[in-house]
This record gives C-alpha cells, sequence and structure tokens, in this order.
C-alpha cells in the first residue's frame, strides 16, 4: 500500500448478456484502480515467417479483486502505461496483508503496443 511504488491504471470489466434474439452483448465498464505493477516475463519478440509478434505480461499486486473470466464475464481488461493486457491469472497474497492479490497480465496488442520500442 506504499505510495511510493503504486501506479494508477484502468480497468475495464466485461460483462456479457445474450438478447432477446440469442446474441451476446458485451458491457464494458471502466474503473480506477491502483496497484504495484512489477514485470512478470518481460517483453520477448517471436520472428516468424509470417511477421514479427511482441509477446509480453505483468503482474499487479493490488487489493483490487479482477477476474480472469468466468461464465457470463470476460477476462478484465488493464490499461497501464498506454498499454492494454489481459488478466490471465490470479494468485492469494493475503500473507503479505488482508485482501492482497498478484494478477497475471498478458499484453493485448501483437505489435508490443504503443510502448513497444
Amino acid at each position: 500500500d506504499d505510495p511510493l511504488f503504486q501506479d494508477t491504471m484502468q480497468r475495464t470489466t466485461r460483462t456479457v448478456v445474450v438478447n432477446d434474439d440469442g446474441v451476446g452483448e458485451e458491457t464494458p465498464l471502466t474503473t480506477p484502480m491502483v496497484g504495484v505493477v512489477t514485470t512478470d516475463k518481460g517483453r520477448n519478440m517471436q520472428l516468424m515467417a509470417e511477421g514479427v509478434r511482441v509477446i509480453g505480461s505483468i503482474m499487479i499486486h493490488t487489493r483490487v479483486r479482477v477476474i480472469p473470466g468466468g461464465t457470463g464475464v470476460e477476462a478484465d481488461l488493464i490499461t497501464w502505461d498506454g498499454n492494454a493486457y489481459t488478466v490471465t491469472k490470479i494468485d492469494n497474497y493475503s500473507r503479505y496483508g488482508a485482501g492482497f492479490i498478484c494478477a497475471y497480465c498478458d499484453l493485448r496488442p501483437l505489435d508490443g503496443g504503443v510502448n513497444a520500442q
């Protein structure tokens, strides 16, 4: 919870509801959140015959309950440092303080995002 380490980011939760025509409609809700962001596997470039793909991931230590998806709910999207990440896994870190979690998040755009340099 030390403000010297915390960073601000946006959390977008997307709920899918099936309408009367049987088509799923996504309802996004974006809210601000704070947490400590650290590198997970970093950014790595994969060179393939088809082109270049940049993969990357971060870890977010927070008390905000983000979700990696479930029935009727898609995985949360986190926007941090100009890039979009998908929450892929959650670990319970309550031994470091009540309510703490560690969220593992993968970079969304295949080109490495806005800060690819």
